[in-house]
């Protein structure tokens, strides 16, 4: 920790040191490159569609690059999330020896991602009600479709069971010309059960498992090095997305379904800036401490629209930022990558089925009502691995007994929509590991309420993650700070 002196010290710098100091703190804050990113992002996407096509008939240059920015950028973030979660759950369930409460800690993770999908789906609900987005969609400009998948909860048990050793998934298919593609995927969910499997045999061998369990922990600290890198580039990455996205989609498509969009996006709002904050609160935490420590997340979740994508940056913001320990944090933000979806799964799926019952004229019971909070708080396991948003939506259309060719009523929307789903389900992953963490007396307050400084954590070049300050306040990371109470 810091003492007075060097307090005092840095307090007498010269005015002219500190000037320069915040100067460099102000151009070098990776929150605010992230934002100019954003609106540079935005107008060369503009620009991009005002070039019109390439003389191919496809794109323009100035659109490809943009498109190929973004795309190699979230291919990058994909790529260390399996070895990333590998190594991070494999290393700490083999320190669950520390920890006294593991089973506790479980089970206040479900019932908060429970607690915040009832009232996420609750206030969607209310808004398709309202607002009635369904009677007001201009209906001689939309055109119905089957989805090209339907989510089931059989196709999400049969998910458990991993198909190889990585999770890996290959799927291929040919073109009008009869060439054939191949895209090799995975499923996170099954990462995650390989992970937790081996971590607890590891367990379960002792001592000769030591030898194993050091090599898992220091190829951990080698990928987060990786992963330090990735994120540092993270304004290329934003502003090839964002460019890329409004080349692509533009904003004309929202006019036919404004209401719908506008009641998504008032409803995501109020989860994002109101239940959030109000839970923040209840539980006495700084609301804008956790805004400043999970933005930099949230921000690039909005970009790329990819919760799995942007998971490493997630688990990062909630250890080094929020103070929730290493030994939680790691599997609770894997897990809720993959099924915390206030988003994807309770604001989107409740008034988007009460938008397509609403415009094929059927009116919902209240047991229809009640059906879709049921498949909201507790389905959102079955999209794990999958496109979230549209498996959810089928799900939901199914248990109630609605067309499901009114998912292709939604579908030129749904991309613009998906920055603002994948942003708030990011957010609620932050958000839960949090709250638990205070409410069990395991959060590092002192961290939480640090200073941000420069960024929302230190540079690693500048401060190895297991041994310097995670803020630049003089604080050590809660995994290496005082032990807190409930572990040993």
């Amino acid at each position: 920790m810091s003492t007075g002196t060097e307090t005092d010290a840095a307090s007498t710098k010269p005015p002219e040191e500190a000037s320069q100091s915040r100067r460099r703190r102000w151009y070098t804050s990776f929150g605010l490159q992230i934002t100019i990113a954003l609106i540079a992002g935005v107008g060369l996407g503009l620009l991009a569609r005002q070039l019109g096509p390439g003389s191919d008939g496809g794109l323009n240059p100035l659109a490809a690059t943009l498109d190929a920015i973004g795309s190699s950028y979230v291919t990058l973030l994909k790529t260390v999330v399996v070895p990333l979660i590998l190594t991070a759950i494999i290393a700490s369930i083999s320190n669950l020896r520390r920890v006294r409460n593991a089973a506790r800690l479980a089970g206040q993770t479900l019932l908060w991602f429970a607690i915040t999908a009832l009232i996420s789906v609750t206030i969607g609900i209310a808004l398709g009600a309202v607002l009635q987005p369904g009677a007001r969609a201009e209906s001689g400009s939309l055109e119905t479709g089957d989805p090209s998948y339907v989510g089931s909860w059989w196709n999400f048990l049969l998910g458990l069971i991993p198909q190889n050793a990585l999770g890996l998934q290959v799927s291929s298919w040919s073109d009008e010309s009869g060439a054939i593609t191949s895209n090799v995927g995975f499923n996170v969910l099954q990462v995650i059960v390989i992970a937790a499997a081996v971590g607890i045999a590891a367990l379960r061998v002792g001592r000769r498992a030591e030898p194993f369990l050091a090599f898992t922990e220091s190829a951990l600290k080698v990928i987060q090095r990786v992963l330090w890198w990735i994120i540092r580039i993270a304004p290329i990455g934003t502003l090839g997305l964002i460019g890329n996205a409004v080349v692509e989609y533009g904003w004309e498509k929202i006019s036919s379904l404004a209401w719908f969009v506008g009641a998504i996006y008032l409803g995501l709002a109020l989860v994002l800036f109101v239940v959030y904050p109000a839970l923040l609160r209840v539980h006495r935490l700084s609301i804008r401490q956790y805004f400043t420590g999970v933005w930099p997340a949230v921000q690039l979740a909005f970009v790329s629209r990819s919760s799995v994508g942007t998971m490493p940056l997630t688990q990062r913001v909630v250890e080094r930022s929020l103070g929730v320990p290493r030994e939680y944090a790691s599997f609770a933000v894997p897990f809720g990558a993959t099924t915390k979806m206030d988003g994807c799964a309770a604001i989107y799926p409740a008034i988007a089925a009460i938008f397509v019952a609403q415009f094929f004229g059927i009116e919902l019971s209240l047991v229809q009502y009640l059906l879709i909070v049921v498949v909201s708080v507790v389905g959102s396991a079955a999209t794990a691995g999958t496109t979230g948003a549209t498996v959810m939506l089928t799900l939901t259309l199914s248990t109630l007994g609605l067309p499901l060719e009114g998912v292709g009523l939604l579908l030129a929307v749904d991309p613009i929509l998906d920055m603002g789903r994948t942003a708030v389900n990011v957010a609620g992953q932050a958000l839960v590991p949090t709250l638990v963490s205070a409410r069990e007396k395991l959060l590092d307050r002192t961290l939480y309420d640090a200073p941000r400084g420069d960024g929302p954590f230190v540079d690693e070049e500048e401060a190895p993650l297991d041994d310097a300050p995670a803020d630049g306040s003089g604080e050590r990371p809660a995994s290496a700070a005082a032990e807190p109470a409930g572990v040993r």
